[in-house]
């Protein structure tokens, strides 16, 4: 059975409204979503989004942004995490972990993408991927290109085609794609990912924080997570 994205999208962000703010708060910000589909018309869908993080942003604080919007995150699988999880749990120690999650990476773009030596290369010295870059307490993480599209997008030249290849999220490639602006706040669901790993490794809450993203026209979609002490 193929999974809608779009009902299983709204679905996660309708459940994240009401744990955040409430029942009346949640039906506020979903209005006019509830026939939204993956075989819905495309700027119906983009429209929607962009509106319901206009009311976000308007209605919600920051915090309670943050919270709603890294809880509609795609998630990184729970079980491929044990392994590093028990080793932090042994060790306490951030930078093996950091090292382990590096490793499992690597192995991802050898065997699942087949890329070359000198394409793994390149992303790791760009700090793409998985682990981030290590600094004091925190990760910097850069998220890689949307997997289908990297070697189309190490290949393009025009900067704004890049950041639409970029993006692993199909609602906002179609909203840059028709050239509709669309609050970086979402860009939180994107920042869950990163946050959902660390806290599934540590089994301790850690923050993010959205330092660049296409959406504003930067290059890249960069995000802080900051470790506990």
């Amino acid at each position: 059975m193929i999974e809608d994205f779009e009902k299983n999208w709204l679905a996660k962000f309708s459940h994240s409204l009401e744990s955040v703010v409430g029942e009346e708060m949640r039906n506020t910000i979903m209005k006019g979503s509830q026939e939204l589909s993956d075989v819905s018309d495309r700027r119906d869908i983009i429209e929607w989004s962009r509106r319901a993080m206009e009311r976000l942003d308007e209605f919600v604080d920051k915090n309670k942004r943050i919270e709603i919007m890294t809880g509609c995150a795609c998630e990184y699988p729970k079980s491929e995490l044990q392994e590093i999880r028990k080793t932090y749990e042994e060790t306490k120690d951030i930078d093996l972990v950091h090292y382990m999650l590096q490793e499992k990476f690597v192995f991802f773009l050898k065997n699942g993408l087949k890329l070359d030596n000198d394409m793994i290369g390149e992303i790791l010295n760009r700090g793409w991927g998985l682990a981030g870059m290590k600094q004091g307490n925190k990760i910097i993480a850069t998220k890689i290109p949307k997997s289908g599209y990297l070697l189309e997008y190490m290949k393009e030249t025009d900067p704004t085609k890049k950041r639409t290849l970029y993006c692993h999220c199909p609602r906002i490639r179609d909203a840059m794609k028709k050239g509709i602006s669309i609050s970086p706040t979402y860009c939180y669901c994107g920042a869950g990912f990163y946050k959902s790993i660390w806290e599934e490794i540590l089994q301790k809450p850690v923050s993010v924080e959205v330092l660049e993203t296409v959406i504003k026209g930067d290059d890249v979609c960069k995000i802080a997570i900051s470790l506990p002490s």
